[in-house]
Formats: structure tokens, sequence, C-alpha cells
């Protein structure tokens, strides 16, 4: 597989990563089962997708304990990406960035994880009531005590709390630009899509001047942009696509023509071409240090995301992309 790297310290990782959370968080629980995300975890690591991204909040803990299982017998083939900074309540998040609690969360990810370093410790969510230069620098001495080997930071909830007329990622670019003071940031995470643009205006560039590589979560847009989900046939209460706007049975038939122009595209490059694979060669068109995250918990979509790598788009495939309709049902 193609590699990309990351920060100025030469980090090298596959174009198409493993966004690890479906397998224990966030999706329909009953469809949740260890070993077959363990199968994926194998079957992505041999085909090269070796950034796992996981966090310590998703389960909470189990997902990092699982990794733990793989690691335990791979950790030379992967590049080890977790998160610190929220914790899990009941139906709620509450966001932490004490250094002394950060300090602590690093060690228990490191047991869980069962590795002596992680390769990308992201700060989850700035916590509001301590100043982030004081989490970053709290991170950052992680660095110098040898556990973790670089900084990455995930973006604000793009939509949550935008004052009226501001920039979608104005808050996280602050944020950047404070903590890069202290040390630097060698990648940042957000959500990047066919049907979720926004990190293009502002936040992409930002990272591109300065050489920081760029994480793009929710390339397949929950799932969506696979073209494999049937509008109106729900979802279970504890998958966060049952309260999402753009996932209501309205909206969902509403946002077929994006699929639709995916599937059109993936039919010239061959009858086994997917519009999953073609959302994630959008996303790795957008730049050389972009690292595609797709979700999954199935080997079957692990190999079929990996092959992404490998499909190259032309402009007119780039120019029918921009000329697909914006989704429907955002927060906007």
């Amino acid at each position: 597989m193609e590699r990309r790297t990351i920060g100025t310290g030469a980090l090298s990782v596959g174009a198409v990563g493993l966004g690890c959370m479906p397998m224990s968080w966030g999706y329909s629980g009953s469809r949740r089962r260890g070993e077959e995300s363990v199968r994926a975890v194998h079957q992505a690591l041999d085909l090269g997708s070796d950034l796992l991204d996981t966090a310590d909040m998703y389960g909470p803990f189990t997902n990092e304990l699982l990794l733990g299982r793989v690691l335990r017998e791979r950790r030379a083939d992967a590049f080890v990406s977790t998160k610190a900074g929220l914790l899990v309540g009941d139906q709620h998040t509450v966001a932490n960035g004490r250094p002394g609690y950060v300090k602590r969360a690093c060690d228990a990810s490191l047991r869980r994880l069962r590795t002596d370093v992680i390769d990308l410790y992201q700060l989850h969510r700035a916590d509001p009531e301590v100043p982030v230069e004081e989490t970053w620098g709290a991170m950052a001495d992680l660095v110098r005590a040898g556990k973790v080997r670089a900084l990455g930071l995930c973006a604000v909830g793009a939509r949550g709390g935008r004052r009226r007329g501001a920039g979608l990622h104005d808050t996280t670019l602050r944020q950047l630009r404070r903590v890069q003071q202290v040390f630097p940031v060698s990648a940042v995470q957000a959500e990047l899509s066919v049907w979720s643009p926004e990190a293009l205006d502002a936040l992409l560039p930002w990272c591109a001047e300065r050489g920081v590589g760029f994480l793009a979560a929710m390339p397949l847009g929950n799932g969506f942009l696979t073209g494999t989900l049937t509008p109106g046939e729900g979802f279970e209460p504890d998958d966060v696509r049952a309260r999402h706007p753009r996932f209501t049975a309205e909206m969902m038939a509403a946002n077929q023509p994006v699929v639709a122009g995916l599937r059109r595209i993936a039919r010239r490059h061959g009858e086994d071409v997917t519009p999953a694979q073609v959302a994630l060669a959008w996303v790795l068109a957008q730049g050389p240090r972009v690292i595609a995250l797709p979700g999954t918990k199935r080997e079957r979509w692990a190999r079929e995301n990996a092959a992404a790598a490998g499909l190259r788009l032309t402009p007119e495939d780039l120019a029918d992309v921009a000329e697909l309709p914006a989704a429907r049902g955002s927060w906007d």
C-alpha cells in the first residue's frame, strides 16, 4: 500500500488506516463480535492498513483491550493511535484535560494496548476548564518520557455550539495555533468525506502548510456512502445514526443521488469497484498527507477499504464528484 508521512517526525503509515470505534462503541451493539473484529484488525495489518485508530472512551476501554489482543502478537506491524480527554457518563461525555489525569490515562492505555509506546497520542477534546496549553504540555511530557512518539489533536465537534457566521473549524484552528507554541502538532483528525467536505476550507490547508498529517474521520459518511444502507431500515437505539439528522428515512432517501453519483464513477473503473472505494479515493486525492480512516469490524470491508488506496480518480471523476448535490439534513 502507498505510504504517507505524518508530521515533521517523518512517521510513515498506510494511506488507508483502520478506524476501530465500530468494533466496540457508537454503532449497533447487537452486531459487535470480538473475534470477528480481531480478524478484521489482522486483515487490515496484512494489507498495509497499519494505522489503528482507537480511544480510551470507545467502550469505554474495551476497544483498547481488543486491540491489545492483536498488538501482543503484531506490535511491529502496527502504528498505534489512541486518544484521551473525554470521559463517558450516562448518555453524555465530559472533557477532562487536567495534566495529572492525562498522564494517568496514558499509562492506562499503554497497559490495555499491551505496548510500551503509543505512536500517536491525540487530545480527543480540550477541557474548557483547563487551558489547552497545560493539557498539551502534559502530553509533551509523555513524549519526553518515551511513552508517546507524536501528538495529535481532534477537531472540535464541527457543528455543536458554533457561533452564527463563524467558520466550521475556527475553534479548532485557534486551539492548534495555541498548542503549536508548546509542542509540534503531528496530526489533526477531523471529519472529511464527499458529503462532509468542510475541512477543505481552512483546516486541511492549515495542515498542508505545516506538514501536519490529516486523519480523515468518517470518510464513508458513517456508512452512508457505501451504498449498503436502506432508507427507513432504522437503527438500534445505541447507534449514533439513530440521532443523526442525515439518517432519518426522509433524508437518507433525499441523499441517494450522492451515492448514485459515486456508483456511476465506480463503474468506469471496473465491475468490482464500489462507491465506498470511490469515496475513499476522493479523500486520498485531497492531499499527500491525508490518511483515510474508515471504520469497520469486518474482514470483508477491511479488504475493500484497503484496496481503495490503489484507485486513482481521473480529473473527470473529481469534477463529477464536485458536481454532486450537497448533502441534506445537516445541523446547519
